[in-house]
């Protein structure tokens, strides 16, 4: 498996671009769902709400409908 292919699957097979996409945004429910679990998990960075595993500030990455955590919380 490639570096790249590593990267995606660390992130959730998502990119920061996809924000840019209107469309590959998922539900507001479940963007506060995921993150509240985020919230509680001892992998969040809390003064700047990123995560310790792939990097993502979560804020933003939680309310791609395609996004994942990377492990496995949601």
């Amino acid at each position: 498996m490639s570096k790249w292919e590593e990267y995606k699957k660390k992130i959730g097979s998502v990119s920061p671009l996809d924000l840019l996409r209107p469309s590959e945004y998922g539900d507001d429910d479940v963007a506060r769902s995921r993150y509240e679990i985020c919230l509680q998990c001892p992998k969040l960075i809390q003064v700047t709400k990123q995560c310790k595993e792939c990097g993502c500030f979560m804020q933003l990455k939680v309310k791609l409908r395609e996004a994942t955590c990377p492990i496995g919380k949601w």
